[in-house]
């Protein structure tokens, strides 16, 4: 829950000092707020600025994010606060129309390994439908003589090749693994340019 400071006029409430200055920035914080849902409610805004504050990198993930957010915004009768009213009525009035795509928060890494574990499950399913209807492809036997003068019989599909169906499945765990790995790596890398990002943003400010 985060409760929203009220936009404050130093004109009307006469802070001055320490005062001032935190209200100045919690004006600051607010407008930075504003834009952010500007560009959300725009739709044609490539880059939504949640790095402008504080507040709107705590609020990211309610504001266009994976939340289901309630806003609730308070408004008095007065005629004292007639600006300050309408301002939070067109704030409200933008912020009805921002749209979240709620959904369970996940580790990428669980997320991945579900994956590949619902890939392994599909590949298994699919060897016994093969195995099941292998009986109506075309097979040939073949007989060898071993290297120490046994006789031994080997059965070929239609195409020649004599691939088990575990050794299919092992083939297709590696690929998996492999992409696996490919996927991490990359997560790896874009964590670290962040993390430079990060650092090169608090040099700059």
């Amino acid at each position: 829950m985060v409760d929203l400071a009220g936009s404050e006029r130093q004109s009307k409430t006469g802070a001055l000092g320490e005062r001032f200055k935190e209200a100045t920035k919690i004006n600051l914080s607010l407008s930075a707020l504003g834009n952010v849902i500007s560009a959300l409610v725009d739709g044609k805004s490539c880059h939504v600025p949640y790095r402008d504050s504080k507040l709107t990198r705590l609020l990211q993930d309610s504001l266009g994010g994976n939340s289901r957010t309630v806003m609730v915004a308070n408004i008095g009768p007065a005629s004292y606060n007639y600006e300050e009213t309408l301002g939070t009525l067109r704030y409200a009035n933008r912020a009805k129309n921002i749209k979240n795509v709620p959904r369970i928060n996940e580790d990428p890494k669980d997320a991945l390994l579900r994956e590949f574990q619902d890939e392994i499950a599909r590949l298994r399913s699919i060897l016994e439908k093969r195995g099941s209807s292998g009986k109506h492809k075309k097979r040939e036997k073949k007989i060898r003589i071993g290297p120490e003068g046994e006789s031994i019989t080997e059965e070929t599909d239609e195409d020649g090749d004599s691939v088990s169906p575990e050794d299919y499945l092992k083939e297709q765990q590696t690929l998996l693994e492999a992409e696996k790995q490919a996927i991490i790596a990359n997560s790896n890398i874009i964590a670290e340019c962040e993390e430079e990002f990060d650092t090169v943003e608090k040099l700059v400010s």
